[in-house]
């Protein structure tokens, strides 16, 4: 009797953390999917992947930012049953003041940064559920917990991505499928050239390889976190934050203005 081997789709993955997860989990016994936009890029890290490991690599050339290429990689998340691992990696930034950039070009990130991510959730979610085992690792970052003038729209989507994640940690917390949130911060990708923030301009020793960053990541997910943030020494902080959290919202809970808001 033969074990069938699990398959792992990974979106952006054709360089920076996309390429390392891709590494990593070959390493790991999985077959994968490479999605991108990318097509000659993917191709030589398949052959790599393939030479290197023995794993079996497909590859899909798709824009998730264009409602074609959405519908490409759900197809393929909904046909192959193999599919039991989905890493939501894809993701753009452009770090400058909101009003320095057109609205069709704002909608292009939301479009990759949440829709995208969201709908490919919404395609392989069915079957993990129906086997009751599988992963979904969305990458998030911690410009999610923070905003400052040049992130509104980078920040709000990250937001978006760890709070979505966190609604479905809760529906699948007595389940076997894993689910897990991982906040990168300052990350040595190409990202930055996109965005219009040299790398060179962050603080000296703030950037973390994609190799560092996808290890801990992993690390992270075998350890059982939900939410991992790869660079954050003391985890008491988190701790912390998440108690501060929990009692805002539990204190909002009265059904009564607060004291300041009455007429004096």
């Amino acid at each position: 009797m033969t074990t069938q081997r699990s398959t792992a789709l990974i979106t952006g993955a054709s360089s920076g953390i996309g390429a390392v997860y891709a590494d990593r989990l070959a390493a790991r016994g999985y077959d994968l999917v490479l999605v991108a936009r990318r097509e000659a890029r993917l191709q030589t890290l398949a052959a790599q992947l393939e030479q290197r490991y023995g794993v079996q690599v497909a590859t899909l050339t798709a824009d998730l930012t264009d409602e074609t290429g959405i519908r490409a990689v759900e197809e393929v998340l909904r046909s192959n049953s193999k599919i039991d691992m989905l890493v939501n990696n894809a993701g753009t930034a452009q770090m400058a003041p909101f009003m320095a950039g057109d609205v069709a070009h704002h909608q292009a990130i939301n479009m990759l940064n949440t829709t995208a991510l969201m709908r490919l959730t919404y395609a392989l979610l069915p079957r993990l559920a129906q086997n009751n085992r599988g992963t979904l690792i969305n990458i998030a970052s911690v410009l999610a917990v923070h905003a400052r003038a040049g992130s509104a729209l980078y920040s709000a989507t990250k937001s978006w991505v760890l709070n979505f994640t966190r609604g479905l940690q809760e529906e699948f917390a007595d389940s076997n499928v894993r689910i897990q949130a991982v906040l990168p911060a300052a990350t040595a990708t190409e990202i930055w050239a996109i965005s219009g923030v040299p790398i060179d301009n962050l603080p000296e020793g703030s950037v973390m390889t994609t190799d560092n960053m996808v290890d801990a990541a992993l690390a992270g997910l075998d350890q059982g976190e939900l939410i991992t943030i790869p660079p954050l020494h003391d985890e008491s902080l988190w701790t912390r934050y998440e108690e501060a959290r929990l009692a805002l919202f539990n204190s909002a809970r009265t059904g009564e203005p607060a004291p300041r808001y009455l007429p004096r």
